[in-house]
């Protein structure tokens, strides 16, 4: 099989899981909120799921490999796709919450689940070093196109309603069983992927002691630590949150939720491609800093708004900049790594900022209640440009393998004398 065609089997599962995602960030606090579940409650479910994935993720990273990175996506869509059904017949918390860590309940609208941890190690050993952005980017836009679908059909349990005049709650339970075959069909395309997705590493690596390098450990520990506190940050945006928000300070419905939804993860699918654009003149790490930075400061901007019109409009101006950092810090942290270790590099980035989401988000809940309404959105917000300015300090002067100034012949020179592309201040860390 070729590569391209393993490449298009990602994302197209991506496609379906990440619409499941999408969908599901922005009805389940509104819906948790209608069947009678205080804001701290609904931190709690929000919580529980984001730790069920750091839990999951965190698994796959020390045995990924072993398992099998084929096996490993089959397996976390079909434990995802219970979750679905889950919501449609469990109503109580004392139930709900462990349901919603078992089956890695995503209630932040963006697609951070285990099997993004696992396709961000498969993609980068599909193409070449200078393709490797360009290939995250396209990846990334897949993702937010179908969870901009997925938002917009957020609608669905008000148009169910008006056809079938049935209630909303019972609405609802339609929409979830569409959550779990979103799920499943992902599942099965999977099955349809060939060995070119699993690590290239030599026959056995994968089973040795420790088979990952003191350079990597070290450098994945630093940055993994930067991306603790974005997520940190971002566990106090979760678009379910931001979604109930909206819903109780301006009296929005599903439908114009889903709507404004819809619009975000257009932009953000579309910032992807000026992502890899931009990072080819002026680099990952300043790409990933430049655009982030100005997008927190329209996001502390929309608390202040008067109406629902200048806030949605604040919020859609920081979602065209905040999510050009995706793909070009996949892409950095892919160019850290050798092909078999970019499984465990990929894990626990993605765990620290995963396990950081549930932290924060399940006390978003409780400063909403007892705090201030819009307290998490301030606090998100300034914990972000804290992430941005360390990272541009601690990161600026390390570049990957495609941004190094050597002609071809020294890279190819330098290369096997390296052997593990990590990043280097001119010379290898």
């Amino acid at each position: 099989m070729r590569p391209s065609r393993n490449l298009a089997l990602l994302c197209s599962a991506a496609f379906l899981r990440s619409a499941s995602i999408g969908l599901l960030g922005v009805v389940l606090a509104v819906y948790l909120s209608r069947t009678g579940f205080s804001a701290t409650a609904i931190g709690f479910v929000l919580a529980a799921g984001l730790a069920g994935n750091a839990a999951a993720t965190a698994a796959t990273s020390r045995y990924g490999e072993r398992v099998g990175r084929r096996r490993v996506l089959v397996a976390a869509a079909v434990v995802s796709s219970f979750g679905g059904l889950g919501l449609a017949f469990v109503h109580s918390a004392s139930a709900l919450i462990p349901l919603a860590f078992i089956c890695m309940l995503n209630g932040m609208g963006t697609d951070r689940s285990t099997a993004f941890a696992v396709e961000q190690a498969v993609i980068p050993g599909l193409v070449t070093d200078r393709g490797r952005t360009w290939a995250l980017s396209w990846y990334n836009v897949v993702l937010d196109t179908s969870g901009a679908l997925g938002a917009l059909a957020a609608a669905l349990p008000v148009a169910i309603q008006n056809w079938t005049g049935a209630g909303l709650l019972p609405a609802y339970r339609w929409v979830f069983l569409f959550y779990t075959a979103l799920n499943l069909a992902s599942a099965t395309l999977y099955l349809f992927l060939d060995s070119q997705v699993e690590s290239s590493a030599a026959p056995g690596l994968e089973l040795a002691g420790s088979p990952i390098s003191p350079a990597t450990q070290r450098i994945v520990s630093r940055i993994s630590a930067l991306f603790a506190l974005d997520s940190a940050g971002g566990g106090f945006l979760a678009d379910a949150l931001l979604a109930y928000w909206f819903f109780h300070r301006f009296a929005v419905n599903e439908k114009e939720l889903g709507l404004l939804f819809f619009l975000v993860r257009l932009l953000n699918g579309l910032s992807h491609l000026g992502a890899a654009w931009l990072a080819k003149r002026i680099g990952l790490v300043r790409t990933m800093v430049f655009t982030h930075l100005p997008s927190s400061l329209f996001l502390l901007a929309v608390p202040l708004a008067p109406n629902f019109r200048i806030a949605a409009a604040l919020l859609l101006m920081r979602e065209a900049l905040v999510e050009m950092d995706v793909p070009t810090r996949q892409s950095y942290v892919a160019a850290v790594v050798q092909p078999h270790e970019r499984m465990y590099a990929s894990g626990i980035t993605n765990l620290t900022r995963t396990g950081a989401w549930a932290v924060t988000v399940s006390a978003a809940g409780a400063l909403m209640q007892h705090v201030a309404f819009s307290a998490p959105l301030v606090l998100g917000g300034g914990m972000k440009i804290v992430y941005d300015l360390l990272l541009y300090r601690s990161f600026r002067h390390l570049k990957p393998p495609e941004e190094r100034p050597l002609h071809n012949a020294e890279l190819q020179t330098h290369l096997s004398s390296n052997p593990s592309p990590h990043l280097t201040k001119g010379k290898s860390l």
